[in-house]
């Protein structure tokens, strides 16, 4: 059976919420240890090694939980230190965000972070310099770029297998988010919000099309897992918004308790290994040759 990844990016859903949509500064809060040890469990059940691309943040506030996934044989990944995007920073800033939250994981685990993913993919064509701050960071592979064209982020054109790309402080690995095709159009196939949304029998012919072809990335967030109101100080803040606002975000608890079944489904399925054992295959072996 073909491997394909399973990558988790270890984020809180309301402290990120209050301080992106209601310019709020909030700590991190413990639901994403509550719903990032579900994950663990549900991979446990199955068997399954994943990659946790993890924020420093959540490294800071709650430590046992890194150790834990580590210790369980899982991948630690950076996922940013405070969740900016790259089109927030400066490349100076950049390199800053990712080696603290770098220094910070290797501490804690006792290993070294090889994948970094940046936040909401952010890796596009107007942060391409990110790519050379991500390898001077001392990345290995980087696993940022949705070869799309999204209205959020996308890289169009971009190759859609695992790609070696020339920076100027070295060669960097780049494993691309795994896409598919409705209707002729390109679009996320294997994870997210569109995991959520689509019915599983149009994630299961996308996926199985992406792996004849290529290891399918599939990806999630623990808050996905949370069915449960958030504080009230987040829902006070959103009754201030506009409609349009309060729509977009009610509108991100629709379909959330099927996740977990389509999970399962996903795991039932497929062989998943960490996407650094993707990376160590396309290295040694030459898997898939695609260079840019």
């Amino acid at each position: 059976m073909k491997e394909s990844a399973f990558t988790v990016d270890v984020e809180d859903g309301v402290s990120i919420a209050m301080r992106d949509v209601f310019s709020k500064e909030v700590q991190q809060t413990d639901r994403v240890v509550t719903y990032t040890t579900q994950v663990l469990e549900l991979l446990g059940k199955y068997n399954v090694k994943g990659t946790f691309f993890t924020l420093g943040e959540v490294g800071e506030r709650f430590p046992g939980l890194v150790k834990k996934i580590a210790n369980l044989g899982h991948e630690i990944g950076v996922h940013g230190y405070h969740h900016l995007q790259f089109f927030r920073m400066s490349p100076e800033k950049a390199y800053q965000e990712i080696s603290s939250a770098k220094k910070l994981l290797e501490d804690l685990t006792g290993t070294e972070v090889t994948g970094h993913r940046a936040p909401a993919f952010s890796i596009t064509p107007e942060t391409e310099w990110g790519l050379d701050v991500i390898s001077k960071a001392g990345f290995i592979y980087d696993s940022s770029i949705m070869p799309v064209q999204g209205k959020r982020y996308g890289w169009p054109g971009f190759p859609k297998g695992i790609t070696k790309i020339a920076t100027k402080n070295g060669e960097l690995i780049e494993v691309p988010m795994s896409v598919g095709s409705i209707l002729g159009k390109e679009v996320p196939a294997c994870g997210g919000g569109y995991l959520r949304l689509f019915p599983f029998w149009l994630t299961k012919i996308m996926i199985d099309k992406i792996i004849d072809n290529r290891p399918a990335i599939v990806y999630m967030h623990p808050y996905e897992l949370d069915t449960f109101p958030y504080p009230d100080y987040y829902l006070n803040e959103l009754k201030k918004t506009g409609l349009v606002t309060q729509f977009k975000m009610r509108s991100m608890w629709i379909n959330r308790k099927t996740i977990n079944r389509k999970l399962e489904n996903l795991l039932k399925r497929h062989s998943f290994v960490p996407m650094n054992k993707l990376v160590s295959d396309y290295v040694n072996n030459a898997l898939f040759p695609e260079t840019t």
